[in-house]
């Protein structure tokens, strides 16, 4: 036995004897072993700073509840755009269907998953990228650029066209069939092109898998409607639209968002991602004719001045951020502040990485997205701290809101979506600029889909 390399009994009692002799390791063990790991290192004075103060806000209407279900990016996109219908039409709140997108969501991405497969017919099956495109093909995670993309071919409806069904509530069961059937179907044209079926056929059976596609989330999620009746009543009880609508001329009446106006910007500060750069990830997307997404790699500090600015038009922001990290999650916390790790262990865990570490290692990505709606600044206008809304219900944080610190910001968000009227002309030349494609297994490529 090579006591180097292995756990010996001596190694076991010294470890043994340093912790019981280490009356602070003691005290945090009879506390963690208690109350859990964050209730113990949670920090009184870093809380005590997140009270919902802010000097600019955005009035939002009734919280949003995802639920069982990895959609956040919808859910936040749709805030940002309801609230435009809310302010427009003077109403006391108002939701758009969250369901009618996740139908079109799937079917698309159904047919991105096949379109992905038919052009790697030839890679091996046990490779890297036939197995990244089978691992999770249509999971309930995305991106802005892709919910945009929904939109603009789709539009939206009202809650009540299209309502929450118990497979939208809890996506669970449905996205495992749906990926089950998916990956007969790419058996199916794998075996046949080997079998020397040709590519006009191989098309042909891709139809008709989407329309078994289609039939599966009709079951699980109702019919969509391609049009409905609308009577929206305002704060005063008046009715203040009226009428039948596509999906299509409701988001352009009660909507109104130029939706190719709105561009992602993202900051990840690793060496291989240089700041004032433009990016896309290569087989990321959904909606096939519209493409795949597009960032621009901005310091932190370039995108708190966008969302900021943004604010100060009285328009929320979306943003993606890895929502876990130093979270209190019952109080809405997120300050690097709140939480000390470190302090309670002994070691250096929370401090061991850096961000640019962390995306390389493994560590962080964006798992969640939400809506900036305020910010307190500083004396010198810097930001302080940020108002978040989320969509985990009215019972979550404080009234369904949340908060996170500036050092937060700077940490843990990698993307914020705003109007690029807001960006300077250098800024929207290099978001045009050609980009540089990144691996589809990249962190900045990762699908925000916490629930």
């Amino acid at each position: 036995m090579d006591e180097k390399t292995c756990i010996t009994p001596d190694d076991l009692a010294d470890a043994r004897e340093r912790f019981l002799a280490d009356p602070l390791a003691l005290v945090a063990r009879n506390a963690v072993s208690s109350v859990g790991i964050r209730p113990a290192a949670r920090v009184p004075e870093g809380v005590a700073a997140n009270s919902l103060d802010f000097d600019i806000e955005v009035s939002q209407g009734k919280r949003t509840n995802q639920q069982r279900s990895g959609r956040c990016w919808m859910f936040a996109s749709l805030n940002t755009m309801r609230y435009r219908t809310i302010k427009k039409f003077n109403l006391k709140t108002f939701e758009l269907s969250q369901a009618y997108p996740l139908f079109f969501d799937k079917l698309e991405k159904s047919n991105w998953f096949l379109g992905n497969i038919l052009d790697t017919l030839d890679e091996p099956l046990d490779g890297r990228l036939v197995s990244f495109l089978l691992s999770d093909p249509i999971g309930d995670g995305g991106q802005w650029d892709m919910f945009r993309s929904l939109v603009k071919k789709y539009g939206v409806v009202p809650k009540e066209a299209m309502p929450e069904t118990a497979n939208s509530r809890n996506t669970r069961d449905m996205d495992k069939f749906l990926t089950r059937y998916l990956r007969g179907c790419a058996r199916r044209l794998r075996e046949s092109h080997e079998a020397g079926v040709g590519a006009d056929d191989l098309a042909d059976m891709r139809k008709e898998m989407m329309e078994e596609v289609w039939s599966l989330l009709a079951i699980c999620l109702g019919t969509p409607p391609t049009s409905f009746e609308v009577r929206l009543r305002d704060k005063d009880d008046k009715i203040v639209l009226n009428g039948t609508f596509t999906p299509q001329e409701f988001f352009a009446e009660a909507v109104g968002m130029d939706l190719d106006a709105y561009v992602s910007l993202i900051s990840a500060p690793t060496a291989d991602k240089p700041f004032g750069r433009s990016f896309t990830v290569s087989r990321l997307g959904n909606v096939e004719e519209d493409g795949t997404v597009r960032y621009l790699n901005l310091t932190p500090e370039e995108l708190k001045q966008v969302a900021i600015a943004q604010l100060r038009d009285d328009l929320p922001v979306w943003f993606g951020c890895d929502v876990d990290q130093s979270f209190l999650h019952d109080e809405g916390i997120m300050d690097t502040a709140a939480l000390d790790i470190d302090g309670l262990f002994g070691l250096p865990i929370m401090g061991c990485l850096d961000k640019a570490q962390r995306l390389d290692y493994g560590e962080s990505l964006m798992t969640h997205a939400m809506v900036l709606e305020g910010v307190r600044l500083d004396a010198n206008g810097k930001p302080t701290l940020w108002k978040v809304e989320n969509s985990w219900g009215e019972d979550h944080g404080r009234d369904g809101f949340d908060t996170l610190s500036d050092p937060w910001f700077d940490e843990y968000v990698y993307q914020v979506v705003v109007d690029r009227k807001y960006l300077s002309d250098e800024q929207n030349a290099a978001l045009d600029a050609d980009p540089i494609v990144l691996a589809p297994w990249d962190p900045m490529g990762s699908l925000a889909r916490c629930q």
